[in-house]
């Protein structure tokens, strides 16, 4: 994706300081982290809009279709079929089956480029409004064992519209050929680069929600494995309603998740050990993903007042390993695995091209706790290089 001319300038591998953010007798501080902030976005290019959840018919040269359910804490907007930026009262459900085309590009979206195209574009073939979310008996080919349907959540993070959480579950389902049903969590995000103190708030507005899906999936027969993805700020959410489960003890719920995988988790070092305090070890572990160079948590960190996030530890740290080992978390550096932009932020889209050959070889080392460095190319986790 093309970047902002903004964003373009460097200077020794820094960005350079455009005039516009120097103010004369002014705080360069301030001028750096409106800087920063701006890293975190995507691109100049118009994002896309609610046109792109139009019901069309499906393709026969499609790929794949993968249904996704959806429960949300945005506001349903009857005017244009999608979900505002708005907090509802109380979570909406709803059943998406989204088409990827024929030539599909792995860890891309191909977003329409007018009407959506199931020929050339992702494109929504089928959507059902549900009073909750519904789980059936898994087919033969289907995922799940004991004849149970798994399941994986995601989380999504900060600057997410409805749309791009939607089409980015779709896009990691078929293409780390995922056998659990999807269901995507959607929090309302202001998908705004500037709107991340209320991204903030809409996390902590979701919280209870949260829990609230999280017990009514563990609570259903039908449902076996349970995997929570949380990303970014979504990262914290995930933690803070495990927390939430574990001080109204609701250990029952925790203890029926198969796997809490935190990607790039936006959280204070001090708040995310104090979560552990409360949420304690977790079996099978759980998982950070990390990257030192993650820019957009570089941003986060200075709009905290530069307190360190998770997200970018250093794995070689010996404080950091000794916060896995007492935690029994996984603590895994995904800085080798390319990134979507220049904020290295998603790394984890490109963990759909390891992701197999991950399971496949590296199973005893994906249970164990203790810091690692995945090298990618040959889909192993190393010990910290010195």
């Amino acid at each position: 994706m093309t970047m902002c001319p903004l964003l373009r300038r460097r200077h020794r591998g820094d960005v350079a300081m455009p005039p516009a953010l120097t103010c004369r007798g002014g705080n360069p501080r301030t001028a750096t982290l409106l800087l920063l902030i701006l890293l975190v976005a995507t691109g100049c290019a118009s994002r896309p809009g609610p046109q792109v959840l139009a019901v069309v018919p499906a393709s026969r040269t499609a790929i794949e279709q993968v249904t996704i359910q959806v429960a949300t804490t945005r506001q349903r907007d009857t005017t244009n079929g999608s979900y505002s930026a708005g907090r509802s009262p109380t979570l909406n459900f709803e059943r998406f089956t989204v088409s990827v085309p024929r030539d599909h590009v792995i860890t891309e979206i191909e977003w329409p480029k007018g009407a959506p195209d199931p020929e050339q574009s992702f494109a929504v073939t089928e959507r059902t409004i549900l009073p909750k979310l519904e789980f059936q008996a898994p087919s033969r080919r289907a995922g799940g064992f004991a004849g149970k349907r798994d399941v994986v959540i995601f989380v999504h993070g900060y600057n997410y519209s409805f749309e791009e959480s939607l089409f980015r579950l779709a896009q990691l389902a078929v293409d780390g050929k995922l056998t659990e049903t999807p269901v995507l969590f959607a929090w309302p995000s202001a998908a705004s680069v500037a709107g991340y103190v209320a991204d903030k708030d809409a996390v902590t507005y979701s919280r209870d929600d949260l829990v609230r899906v999280l017990t009514d999936i563990a609570n259903d027969p039908k449902v076996g494995k349970i995997t929570v993805f949380g990303h970014s700020m979504g990262a914290w959410l995930t933690a803070e309603a495990l927390r939430q489960l574990r001080l109204t003890g609701q250990d029952a719920v925790i203890d029926r998740l198969g796997g809490v995988v935190l990607a790039a988790p936006d959280i204070d070092v001090d708040v995310f050990r104090r979560q552990m305090e409360v949420i304690g070890p977790l079996d099978p572990p759980m998982t950070l993903l990390v990257s030192k160079d993650d820019r957009a948590l570089m941003a986060s960190s200075r709009i905290a007042g530069s307190r360190d996030r998770i997200g970018t530890r250093d794995v070689n740290d010996p404080q950091v390993q000794a916060l896995a080992g007492a935690n029994n978390i996984r603590l895994i550096d995904i800085s080798e695995v390319s990134a979507l932009d220049g904020t290295n932020h998603n790394r984890f889209v490109g963990l759909v091209t390891v992701f197999p050959r991950l399971q496949n070889g590296v199973r005893t080392g994906l249970a164990r706790a203790g810091a690692f460095v995945l090298e990618p190319i040959s889909a192993t986790l190393l010990p910290p290089r010195p």
